[in-house]
């Protein structure tokens, strides 16, 4: 059997996977990714996520490093306009940007750092011996392989590798073990915005939250929407939508007239096991057809847009957790704790989406900063050596991670870990042994705003 040695490997080309192995060869340790689509960025390439929400407090950006160094590329390529006022006024800025520009620019930050890339691969066994673990079973096209390394990252998104090793993990909320709702997100092209605009400002007493914010839809900024809650009902009381939700959300990119739908909402299905997530999908593509209908009849401006795909994945807001040394916890964030060892800071509001159905539980920091931090022990565990999380998976009950899972926090957590993962190869340690407070120092030293 093939077998390859690397100093650090991390499995899962998402946001936070791809700063890990990005941060991590920028540090100089030899470093392999592996992703099981075609392309780096995950939920906002696969899934058809965006906008980037939020890297900011208020006026205050909070979230820097890799992930602004990204937005920059970005800009600089034409392929966003940077952080805008959102529009829905739930948090203060959000960053659209193309899905497509963001594949490219993230090809090309691995490849500038070094990062040895496998597309078209998926971890399919963790072996462990001693508390550590000695390799990994990887299967692509050449069918199975193994990769050793000194330290592993899981950027799965759903703990793959923490899981198929054994370690200790939590799934869902605490008691019913239920997980956030799936959703498949839809982009439009064509997308009249001028015409939907003008009926947001003729019909403001139907959108509370912009009530005499009336000039960020004059603005000519990219339109961010939350509403459509009456249009919506009606729509469910005739049986013609079958979704469990009370508003419809959607978001302008880049490029004027594309708009990323995020509304389905698909409920009852368990993302870690394969037959109900197939399940998922198919239930999410029905939902998207009753929308599109909705959309075309209900919403001004869509009647002659084109619909661009659905999918192609449906994304995860939550699945299985690591069972880290330090599990952050709803009560931290909504004290704004701090933490010698805090390798990330972050603003976005505790946001459940009600696994039962309708509803969604949006709770804000109330603490005098409005910021709370994120500790280096929530990336690892006491069961092995050498494994680090990264991104929606590492250690958080099931309330703080609804807080935490989004893009610029992703992007933050998985250059942690990638930077951790490359002092403990430089010191020959464990990431136990490794002070989070070095790992915090080193990050500063790379943009982060700690």
């Amino acid at each position: 059997m093939k077998r390859e040695r690397y100093e650090v490997c991390v499995a899962g080309g998402g946001v936070s996977g791809a700063a890990a192995a990005i941060a991590a060869a920028r540090m100089g340790a030899n470093t392999i990714l592996i992703e099981k689509s075609g392309c780096l960025g995950g939920s906002l390439t696969v899934c058809g996520v965006g906008p980037m929400m939020t890297f900011f407090l208020g006026e205050k950006q909070v979230i820097g490093g890799i992930a602004q160094e990204i937005v920059e590329r970005l800009i600089a390529a034409g392929k966003s306009c940077g952080h805008v006022k959102d529009t829905t006024c739930y948090v203060s800025y959000v960053t659209p940007f193309s899905a497509e520009g963001l594949k490219v620019v993230l090809d090309q930050l691995a490849e500038e750092a070094g990062v040895t890339v496998l597309f078209h691969t998926m971890a399919a066994e963790t072996v462990l011996e001693e508390n550590q673990i000695k390799r990994i079973k990887i299967c692509n096209c050449e069918g199975i392989s193994e990769i050793e390394a000194e330290i592993f990252i899981d950027a799965t998104g759903d703990g793959d590798l923490a899981y198929f090793g054994g370690l200790p993990m939590i799934h869902g909320r605490t008691g019913d073990h239920l997980t956030q709702p799936m959703t498949m997100n839809m982009k439009y092209c064509n997308v009249d915005m001028e015409r939907l605009r003008q009926h947001i400002l003729e019909h403001i007493e139907e959108f509370p939250r912009l009530r005499g914010k009336e000039e960020l839809i004059q603005s000519g900024l990219p339109l961010s929407v939350a509403g459509f809650s009456n249009e919506l009902r009606m729509a469910i009381d005739a049986g013609n939508v079958t979704i469990p939700r009370e508003e419809v959300l959607f978001f302008e990119t880049d490029r004027a007239g594309e708009v990323i739908v995020n509304t389905t909402r698909v409920v009852g299905h368990d993302p870690v096991d394969a037959g109900s997530l197939s399940r998922a999908e198919r239930e999410g593509r029905k939902q998207c057809v009753e929308l599109d209908h909705f959309l075309r009849e209900w919403v001004p401006g869509f009647s002659d847009a084109l619909l661009e795909f659905t999918g192609p994945e449906i994304g995860v807001r939550s699945s299985r957790q690591l069972k880290s040394v330090y599990m952050l916890t709803a009560e931290d964030i909504l004290e704004g704790k701090a933490f010698d060892s805090a390798i990330c800071r972050n603003a976005y509001p505790i946001d459940i989406h009600n696994p039962n159905g309708a509803g969604t539980d949006t709770s804000f920091v109330a603490q005098k900063s409005g910021c709370y931090e994120i500790p280096y022990e929530t990336l690892y565990s006491e069961a092995t050596k050498n494994l680090l999380a990264a991104g929606r998976c590492i250690g958080a009950d099931f309330e703080a991670q609804a807080a935490i899972r989004t893009t610029p926090c992703a992007f933050a957590i998985g250059q942690a870990a990638g930077t951790a993962a490359a002092l403990c190869v430089q010191k020959r340690c464990s990431v136990q042994q490794l002070d989070g407070r070095e790992v915090r120092a080193e990050l500063s030293k790379h943009g982060a705003f700690l």
